[in-house]
């Protein structure tokens, strides 16, 4: 679990060189919005661009979506492993009162977590290196 949490923690927010091609026409609205957003809160704009506060806080909850996602994952694959594990535990050694994990919300727990203090954590070190 923590492998998987720690390497997306690293990949999904590192600097990259924009190759994303041009949007299609028929991308929704929410797609176009998240589109014009900067990569972070306090990424400086380039010349001729400028970003609003609400593209600003989309950034935001652009990248808190996707550590959310990281989170749960991560945290679903690492409970059902330990689950398994006291579930074998309990097949070999039936004496100790072992309980499972909540899969689900604790999955849930950890990527509301990951979305909140990971993303805001990533925003102010971002804004950091950006001033």
């Amino acid at each position: 679990m923590a492998i998987c949490a720690d390497f997306m923690l690293v990949f999904l927010p590192a600097p990259t060189v924009s190759l994303r091609p041009a949007l299609a026409g028929t991308a929704g609205p929410v797609a176009r919005f998240f589109y014009g957003c900067p990569d972070n809160a306090f990424q400086t704009a380039l010349a001729g661009t400028s970003y609003s506060f609400v593209q600003r806080l989309g950034s935001v909850v652009r990248n808190g979506t996707k550590l959310f996602a990281v989170g749960t994952a991560s945290s679903l694959i690492g409970t059902v492993v330990t689950n398994a594990l006291i579930n074998a535990k309990k097949a070999v050694n039936s004496t100790g009162e072992v309980e499972n994990v909540p899969i689900l919300s604790t999955s849930v727990g950890y990527g509301i977590y990951m979305a909140v203090s990971s993303n805001l954590r990533y925003q102010i070190l971002a804004g950091v290196i950006e001033q």
